[in-house]
């Protein structure tokens, strides 16, 4: 086996709210206001559509004619808009599911520099990757500021593969924080069988003072729609048990694929980083990239301050500090310096 590769889940498709979109000559991240399934082909620059993406749709409108009572084939017009995907989980560990990291990208490279969760972190050095204190991204003078939550949540969606997943990955702190939030709750709440609940994936939006009122939406799981929390843990018991008479051993899985991912120093390769980079860490205008500097400075921050200027650096300018906490927000300032 190949070392220094991390083993990922399996990945069949990607779940987005967003996309790629040619403005101005430039290819720009666009949010969206529901969830798009697409496989992991692009055809003129945009992701091809997954067939359960059209069969969720269809599901939805006949839903939709059967609560208005008319039309109960689906056939007449209907709000189309996809905010609600019926999800499984393939593992028991709620870590393993939701896979979230501060990240720093290289933009000239595509590749992660530096990796970590606020205490620790994997950083590419002069002399390799190196384990380091991660003081978080608004104390950490090395990435200057350009660095992110980034997360990567797997879920089943369909039946037609049981390891099979689709991958949804965001830079959103309000998805990783609730989705975080709902995986431990609920793995608390059914004795650690979340790998046979039967959940949603829901689309919720809100507004803030930071988003200027503007509506910013975030990812969130509850329990599968008309059913109640007591219910669906009945049925995830039952499925379990099931399952495990059945020889399926899920405590081995989630071991394997713990140790699958601590295989590689970063899970993102070189080949997906360039997408990666294009839709969740835009380059931006004025010689400052969304995503680090071209190569890594062996220097500590100080220092590094110190050999530019003789003295600590200034803040970031004001409009440069907005437009990031637009970006976080999932706002686009146009003008923004």
């Amino acid at each position: 086996m190949l070392k220094g590769l991390a083993l990922t889940p399996p990945i069949v498709g990607r779940i987005s709210i967003g996309k790629v979109v040619e403005r101005g000559g430039k290819r720009l991240p666009e949010k969206d206001d529901e969830f798009t399934l697409t496989s992991q082909v692009q055809s003129h620059g945009a992701w091809v559509a997954h067939p359960l993406d059209e069969t969720l749709r269809q599901s939805q409108r006949r839903t939709q004619g059967k609560d208005s009572g008319a039309d109960p084939t689906g056939t007449q017009d209907r709000s189309t808009k996809l905010r609600s995907i019926p999800v499984r989980l393939l593992f028991d560990d709620p870590d393993l599911n939701l896979r979230s990291a501060y990240t720093l990208f290289d933009r000239a490279t595509g590749r992660p520099l530096c990796v970590g969760n606020g205490e620790a972190c994997k950083r590419v050095t002069s002399e390799g990757i190196r384990s380091q204190h991660c003081p978080s991204p608004e104390s950490c003078g090395w990435a200057e500021g350009r660095c992110k939550p980034f997360g990567r949540l797997n879920v089943r969606v369909g039946d037609e593969d049981d390891l099979g997943s689709f991958v949804f990955r965001t830079t959103g702190f309000n998805s990783i924080r609730t989705l975080a939030t709902r995986l431990r709750y609920f793995h608390a709440a059914s004795g650690g069988k979340l790998s046979t609940l039967p959940l949603d994936l829901r689309l919720r939006g809100k507004s803030t003072q930071q988003s200027f009122g503007t509506p910013i939406y975030y990812v969130d799981l509850t329990v599968r729609s008309g059913m109640g929390l007591t219910q669906a843990i009945a049925q995830a018991r039952t499925e379990w048990e099931a399952r495990q008479a059945a020889g399926l051993d899920q405590a081995a899985l989630d071991a394997q694929a713990r140790h699958g991912l601590a295989l590689g120093a970063f899970e993102e390769s070189a080949e997906e980083a360039g997408a990666i980079l294009e839709e969740f860490f835009p380059h931006r205008e004025g010689g400052r990239g969304g995503n680090g500097p071209a190569a890594p400075s062996p220097h500590p921050p100080k220092a590094r301050a110190r050999s530019r200027a003789g003295q600590p650096p200034g803040p970031h300018p004001l409009g440069e500090r907005l437009a990031r906490k637009a970006e976080d927000a999932g706002i686009r300032l146009e003008d923004a310096p």
